[in-house]
């Protein structure tokens, strides 16, 4: 009880990834209705925007829900406290050294370059992020607060875990293509614990869901000739499953405030209130042995004033 958990790595960059086909297909269709199918680039580029590094905080350190700009039911733009704050369940992931600058790293190399793994939440503000999104991506809705596990579990403590991905058509681009088990089968979920103390688990997944894995990703980073360096640190973006009690937003569980969901004190929640506790959690077993993540958790506190 004395000791006290730090942030991991001096983390110099921070990349987000919008890998889950599942978390895509889901958001495309509560905001541009059931018709709707993904960007015509989806199936062949790993889509991601850069994030902000400089708050990226350990588990445990709380969360202060971010103001910004939003537009409101009668149409305003108004500057206010997020009503719609999120969470995402993603596996972040810790690069080594990475080639000079211009020089790209070949898919077969790019676990050379990956040293380890943790949990991470990469919290939203839906309502923000809805405003500002187009055309240049989120901005404010994502960079007020990354949190991450303090444990990087290695690359070779998760070697007895590889497993496939999904099948992908139409078939990457060569520099894209990768055989094999080129994945992990990590069992993830997510829980919130009200300021009763009352703890609902409302997420189960598994990190081997993910359309485009951490080698496809590394390959397209840097396939323009973007350097890495020691410390960067990746989010593989939401990880939904395909049944709904594996969606991994409140976005999607409770489908954008149509369909609350209901905690184990008897309240419901449509998006994350103040006081609540985002508990994420994770590991790997099989018949030998047993690898935890341990948790990345974070409670809510109200907006500044």
């Amino acid at each position: 009880e004395e000791i006290e958990m730090l942030l991991p790595v001096d983390i110099g960059d921070y990349t987000d990834f919008y890998s889950s086909i599942v978390h895509a297909e889901n958001a495309g269709k509560m905001f541009f209705g059931k018709d709707h199918h993904l960007t015509p680039n989806w199936k062949h580029l790993p889509i991601c925007y850069h994030g902000r590094s400089s708050s990226v905080i350990k588990s445990g350190t709380p969360v202060r829900r971010p103001k910004g700009q939003i537009l409101d039911e009668n149409g305003q733009v108004i500057y206010t406290a997020t009503r719609k704050l999120d969470f995402e369940l993603e596996m972040g992931y810790i690069t080594t050294d990475g080639y000079h600058l211009g020089e790209p790293i070949e898919i077969n190399e790019t676990e050379e370059h990956i040293f380890g793994m943790v949990l991470l939440n990469d919290w939203s503000a839906r309502d923000i992020q809805k405003w500002e999104t187009l055309p240049l991506g989120p901005y404010l809705s994502k960079n007020f607060a990354t949190t991450i596990s303090p444990w990087i579990i290695t690359m070779d403590a998760l070697e007895p875990f590889r497993t496939q991905g999904p099948i992908q058509e139409p078939k990457p681009l060569p520099y894209l293509q990768k055989s094999g088990k080129h994945t992990f089968d990590i069992q993830l979920s997510a829980s919130i614990k009200t300021e009763h103390d009352v703890e609902t688990e409302i997420c189960r997944t598994n990190f081997k869901h993910q359309y485009w894995t951490m080698n496809q990703q590394l390959a397209h980073h840097t396939s323009n000739g973007c350097n890495l360096r020691s410390g960067d640190l990746f989010g593989s973006g939401t990880i939904s499953a395909p049944e709904p009690s594996g969606y991994a937003t409140l976005l999607e569980l409770a489908w954008n405030e149509t369909k609350p969901i209901t905690l184990n004190d008897g309240s419901q929640r449509t998006f994350v209130q103040d006081y609540d506790m985002i508990i994420l959690k994770g590991f790997c077993a099989n018949d030998h042995v047993r690898i935890g993540f341990g948790e990345c958790y974070s409670k809510v506190l109200p907006a500044s004033k």
